[in-house]
């Protein structure tokens, strides 16, 4: 395939750029540039910004496109107009912070939306991209991708983990737990978490690209229920000097302490960070073991 990504140059784009071109297609690389990628060893960069300058996407044919990095509608709408049509079957990474927070555990991919009632039309282009409005925004993408693109792919990740994760969210807890010794951990152990590793992903999307799949996915590597403590768990059971023990404290003093506390919802049970993803494991979604991710996490830190 003659595959084009907006983005693809960090954490799961890249990913997906680069087991592209493992398998052996043309990768076309739309980007703003300015440092050397490793692993992209036969891409194409085509530099420019989605947001003001698209002009080298004027030219060009592609089987598929895959937006790694669409955060506002008037992103879809500019890549869109820029194709015009040239741009094959249409990939969007969405993600799972659409929903709304009130959903059950186990909700599938017809769970309410975030409201956008809050968004002002006029404010769309300069809103702060916040935690406030992350979700709600990424709502509208999907509306225009939907609105733009025949039969789209959409992909609602959860958090992605694994190398090259400038998030350093799910590297804290990798480098805190390979350090040994007693780690703190704030519970409680149940509440629920969900991930996919960027390269799981990665293969789902180009398996699924190929095969011209629409529709909308969850794309999480555990189902429901699985917890903060199950995370920590494996993370230990792949990284952790003999000797390593989690402590666990409760939620208030977590709260009150000056520690950091990545991918922890304040204690809170959410379904938004449960759902389910079977729709996407019956088209081929499979996760690796954590404790893997966790050592593959660790020597790109080392690195």
């Amino acid at each position: 395939m003659n595959l084009l990504f907006i983005g693809g140059t960090r954490f799961a784009g890249l990913a997906m750029a680069r087991e592209a071109l493992r398998r052996g297609h043309q990768v076309d690389l739309f980007h703003r540039g300015g440092k050397p990628f490793s692993g992209l060893e036969g891409a194409r960069h085509l530099h420019g910004d989605r947001a003001k300058d698209l002009a080298a996407l004027a030219q060009g044919d592609w089987d598929a496109t895959i937006d790694t990095c669409g955060y506002r509608p008037g992103d879809i709408h500019a890549v869109a107009d820029a194709l015009g049509g040239r741009g094959g079957h249409y990939c969007f990474v969405s993600t799972g912070s659409v929903y709304a927070e009130d959903i059950p555990a186990g909700s599938d991919e017809s769970a309410p939306l975030a409201p956008t009632d809050g968004l002002a039309p006029a404010t769309l282009a300069t809103v702060p991209i916040n935690a406030d409005n992350y979700g709600p925004l990424k709502v509208l993408c999907e509306q225009a991708v939907r609105e733009r693109f025949e039969q789209p792919l959409i992909l609602r990740p959860p958090y992605i983990i694994g190398p090259d994760d400038y998030t350093m969210r799910f590297p804290e807890w990798v480098k805190r737990i390979a350090a040994g010794g007693v780690v703190e951990a704030p519970g409680p152990r149940e509440a629920a978490i969900q991930y996919v590793d960027a390269r799981d992903l990665a293969s789902f999307t180009i398996d699924a690209v190929g095969r011209r799949l629409a529709g909308t996915y969850n794309v999480s590597a555990v189902q429901p229920p699985f917890g903060f403590g199950d995370m920590l768990d494996a993370i230990v059971a792949g990284v952790a000097p003999a000797g390593t023990q989690l402590r666990w404290i409760g939620v208030e003093d977590a709260k009150a302490s000056q520690t950091a506390w990545p991918l922890w919802h304040q204690g809170l049970d959410l379904g938004i960070v449960a759902v389910t993803s079977a729709a996407a494991r019956a088209q081929g979604l499979k996760g690796r073991p954590l404790a893997e991710t966790a050592r593959d996490t660790l020597a790109w830190l080392q690195r």
